[in-house]
This record gives structure tokens, sequence and C-alpha cells, in this order.
């Protein structure tokens, strides 16, 4: 067995599921799962590529000394197991895959896959987590993570019915059946808070990190009550626009900053996508009047960071923007893919395997990586350039001379980047191999002693190359991570510092565009990974996000809800990329942010006002 999940005792054999599958041997191709362990992975993209279920016979007498263990290919992320009843049919959750699969535990060989989307050529987003069987052994109760629903299926071994949706809380993940009192409780794996009193004034504020499980109490619905349930669940799915953005391009468009549908022109031949780290709105943008913003929670306002402000006010101020994430683990994974796996939502137990932001030792795991791929797998699919710096890349950093020893600290980045004295070597590995063609290695992404203004100097180096050549890549992926900040650890910047560091940079690049041949057609995209280093005073999840380029309005305030999906949507709309998965096909375009009348004025990015 190998990244095990389940056991169930049936007879005189155990049933193990394997969330990845079968061991690896000596001739498979592996990916990185956590606390030195390997995963067999796909060989394009480099994610878990199997799931399975092993049986092993306990009864030595009855099997013969020595005998083998059975090991059965299911779906992806082979999870959950529940048995009927009678005992006769062995069902795996296989969440990365959509379906059930059913074992006939006499001939221990599948009998039947059953999906629990509503249709199998729906995309991914359903994955089914947990089960439970009714005492009759005719309903199966499937959770839904990803859809926040239950799943009633009617149980029948070769031609099992999907019944309908429940609602119930955020991400479901156990659930347990109430023969006595006709009911099902579902156990939620996440659950919002109503935040925490602040002490000025008693008024609510939130941070990410204030997230509880839930409980769901559910009576089993009768076939009318089901009916309702499930069109509530659809709803809360945004089911309807599944089918809208799969719709076919029309001939004869015109081009738009953002098409309506996939396939058709855009203005904007190349996309720059910058992902910042940690950040609530409030925290940052609280101090403008302009939007919805608390100046009682702004900690880093204008006097730190100018550009960001200032961008806000020539371009739009988005006030109504939310991570999809808590923390680095699962921001980067909303970020890049628009969905969190089975696998990353159950790591929030202490996250015992890996922290997979993708930065570093024990922060890379192909099982948390999303099926469906991330946006830079659509984007290589799609035939588009791509260039990435920093994102999903792990930071190597030496003295070049080899008689020089000690750690490399702050000031040593600082001064050798600023006074280009050459005597640190820095580069970078892919976190994950699909990126190696693509991955710039002459910069980095996490390291919080290398300054963000070294990163925006190496993007603009190849900017100004690739306008000696002609040529921009379609799609630049840009990890800025210094608004993190180091808080006060000895020997760093002070928080203000690092931020301030963060938003020169982040102005540096925007006005290296806005003065470069391929601004025109250049759409400029940016956001936090998470925002749980912040309090805000609408949500914990609202953060900062920026849209900018020439055919960005000007001077106004978007307050339309968007979200990281609504930006991988608008990335995937412009260039003319399929959606990855049900929640970024489902999400809201920035279409609110553009005009169709271009102002090609550049950028002009200003000083720091705080000391870096």
């Amino acid at each position: 067995t190998y990244e095990l999940y389940d056991v169930l005792l049936v007879g005189k054999k155990a049933y193990v599921s394997n969330w990845g599958g079968r061991r690896p041997d000596a001739d498979s191709l592996t990916g990185p799962a956590g606390r030195g362990t390997v995963v067999r992975v796909d060989p394009v993209r480099h994610i878990a590529s199997e799931g399975s279920v092993t049986i092993i016979p306990l009864d030595a007498a009855a099997s013969g000394p020595g005998a083998a263990p059975k090991e059965i290919l299911t779906g992806l992320h082979a999870s959950a197991l529940a048995l009927s009843p009678d005992r006769r049919w062995v069902v795996v959750a296989n969440a990365g895959s959509d379906t059930l699969s059913v074992i006939d535990t006499r001939t221990e060989s599948i009998v039947e896959k059953i999906w629990t989307r509503q249709s199998p050529d729906d995309l991914f987003g359903a994955q089914p987590t947990a089960l439970a069987f009714d005492p009759s052994g005719k309903t199966l109760f499937v959770c839904n993570g990803s859809q926040n629903a239950v799943a009633l299926i009617r149980f029948k071994p070769g031609n099992s019915t999907l019944l309908g949706l429940v609602p119930v809380g955020w991400f479901p993940g156990a659930i347990v059946p109430d023969a006595r009192r006709n009911s099902f409780y579902v156990a939620n794996i996440k659950g919002l808070s109503p935040g925490r009193p602040r002490k000025s004034d008693g008024q609510p504020e939130f941070n990410s990190h204030q997230y509880h499980g839930s409980l769901s109490l559910v009576p089993v619905p009768s076939a009318r009550e089901l009916r309702e349930h499930t069109r509530v669940a659809l709803e809360n799915m945004r089911y309807p626009l599944l089918r809208e953005a799969a719709r076919r391009a029309r001939p004869g468009q015109p081009p738009r900053p953002v098409p309506e549908r996939v396939g058709e022109p855009s203005v904007f031949k190349h996309v720059v996508y910058i992902i910042k780290e940690n950040r609530t709105y409030d925290q940052v943008l609280g101090d403008m009047p302009e939007g919805n913003g608390d100046p009682e929670l702004c900690v880093f306002g204008e006097r730190v960071t100018p550009n960001q402000h200032k961008m806000a006010r020539e371009f739009v101020l988005l006030d109504n923007t939310y991570c999809s994430g808590i923390l680095s683990a699962d921001g980067h994974q909303w970020a890049n893919t628009a969905i969190s796996t089975d696998y990353m939502e159950r790591s929030f137990a202490g996250f015992p395997r890996s922290y997979p932001d993708g930065m570093g030792e024990d922060e890379t795991d192909a099982l948390a990586y999303s099926p469906a791929g991330f946006i830079w797998d659509s984007a290589i699919a799609g035939g588009k350039t791509l260039r990435v710096y920093g994102e999903f890349a792990m930071t190597e950093t030496r003295w070049k001379d080899p008689a020089r020893k000690g750690p490399i600290k702050f000031l040593d980045y600082y001064r050798d980047f600023v006074g280009q004295r050459g005597e640190i070597e820095i580069r970078s590995v892919p976190a994950i191999e699909s990126l190696r063609p693509y991955l710039a290695t002459h910069t980095v992404g996490w390291d919080m002693d290398i300054p963000d203004v070294f990163r925006a100097a190496q993007f603009i180096k190849e900017l100004k190359q690739f306008e000696q050549q002609g040529a921009f890549p379609n799609l630049s992926i840009i990890c800025l991570p210094n608004d993190h900040t180091s808080g006060t650890r000895a020997g760093s910047p002070t928080p203000a510092a690092q931020v301030a560091d963060n938003d020169l940079a982040f102005g540096q690049i925007v006005e290296a565009i806005s003065r470069s041949r391929f601004w025109p057609e250049t759409c400029i995209l940016a956001i936090e990974d998470d925002p749980q280093n912040g309090w805000d005073h609408v949500s914990g999840y609202r953060t900062t996000a920026y849209v900018i380029s020439a055919y960005t309005r000007r001077k106004t305030v978007v307050s339309t809800q968007y979200n990281q999906t609504s930006l991988l949507r608008t990335i995937e709309l412009i260039l003319g990329l399929p959606p990855m998965n049900q929640l970024d096909a489902t999400a809201t375009p920035m279409f609110d942010c553009f005009t169709n009348e271009p102002d090609f004025t550049p950028y002009a990015a200003v000083p720091n006002n705080v000391p870096l």
C-alpha cells in the first residue's frame, strides 16, 4: 500500500485505500509526496496519477503462507471506504476523479463506476470524500467536498443512480446516518467565524484563521424535498454557468479586453500574473476613502504602499475581492489551480505530510495538486508561451567565493544587489518538474532575505531582452512575496520596510511594462495568495487585487464580488484557454474592470517613503 487512507475488515481480509495508488517501483516516474516520500505521477504535469485499493489476506491458514495482497487500480485519490450492510460490496471514493468504484467482495473486482458529479461530461469538481450506507443498503450518502453538498445515490450495483444533492457546510468530510431519527449527520471540515469584537468599538473584525469545523444535522429528505435541496445546491454551485462556460466561440466577434467566450479574440496578447503574500484589503487600502475600507485596521497605508495606492486610484480600486484560501499552503493552490483538493483540505490537521506552497523542502507534494492541473498546464497545452519567475520555485544561494563561509543575511543580499558586487549566486530550481523549461532560474520566489526589488530587476532585465527580440510570453507568472515580511525577526528589515520593498518592486514592474512596446497588448493582474496576516472589517478573506492595462477603466471603484478564481477565469478568457475545473468555469470574469476605449498613458512608479 502507499499513502494509505482507510481500512475496512471484510471477513478475513482487509481492504485498504491508497490515496497515491501503488507503491512506486524502479521504473516509475515519481514526484514528491511530503516528508521524503514519493508517489507515481503523470509524465506531463507531474501530478499524482493513481489511486488504488489493496486487499490483504489476514488468515494465513485459509489463504496459504505468504499469500500476496491483491491491488486494484481505482480512480485518483482513492480515499473513504464503505461496506454495504450485506457485506457484499465495498465502495471507494475517488476524490480526484469525481467517482466511486464498487468492488464485489466475491470476485474482488470493480463492477461499477458511479459519477458523483451531475454529468460525466462536467469538469472536475465534486471530490467525493466520505461515504455511508443507510441500513437498507439501497441509499448511499456521499460527501461531495468541493460542492459543499451530500449526494444521495440509489445503490444498485451495475445500475446505480445519482438521485440529488443536499447542501451542507464547507467541505463535508465525514458522514454518519441515524436510522432511528431518519437523519444523517455531516462533519464539515471548515466553517466561518462571526469574527471577534474590536476593542475600540465592539464592531467585528475578521481574519482567515478564524475557521472552525461545523456539523450539519439533516433529516433524510422526501423525493419532493430532495428536488428542492438539489435546486439550492446547484444554485450555490452556480451550476448553470458551467454550461455557459462550455459555449463555443462565435465567428466574427470584435476583439474585447475580456472575451465573453473562450476562443473569441482579445485585445490582449500577454498577461502578467503577479502573486503577492498574505494581506487583507483593510490592512493595505483601508485608508482609501473611495472604497469600503476601515482606516483603523490599516497597517500599511499610503505612506508604506504609495504605488499600490496610486495604482488603485489611477486604474480600478477593487474593494470586494477575496482570496479563496486561508494560508499559503492552500493559497498557492487556489491562486494557480482554482481549487483545493481533498488531500489539501485534510492537511489542515497540522500539515503532517507537507505544507505544499511550492517554495521549499516539504513544501512540494504531488498529491496536493489538483488532478485538473495548474494554469501553466493549460497554457502549455493551449500552445501559449510561458515564463515563470519564482512561483513554485525553490531558492538556492551561495557565496561565489568558496572560501567565504557563514550564512548569507539580508544586508548581504541587499548590498550585493544595490552595489552590483556579484558576490552571491542566486538561483532557483522548479518545485514541480513541469515548470523546468519555463522557469527563470536567475530569480527566486520565497526567501524573505532577498529583496523584492531584486526580483523586479530580474524581470525587467528579461523584459528588455524580449523587446529586442520582439516577442513577449503570452503568460508570465511572478512571485513577489516580501509583503509577507519577516515579522520582528532579528537581523531582518522591519515589516514596514519589507512591505515598502514589495510596493516599490510592484511599481517598478508596472512602470517597465507600461513603457514597453508590449503595453498596448498586455494586461497585469495581481492578488495575494492568502490574507492570513491581517484583519478586515468585511471578511478575513477580503484582499487587495489589481487590474492594470491600457484598457482598464481609470479612476473607478469596482465593487463587483471577485475572488482568485475570477482572476484565473479572466486569464483563460484573454488567452483562449478552457477552464480547468468547475470552480474557475463558474467564476465571475472581471468584465467590469475594463473599457473598450484604451488609455495608453504609462504608469510612473513613485519612490519608497520607508527606507528599505
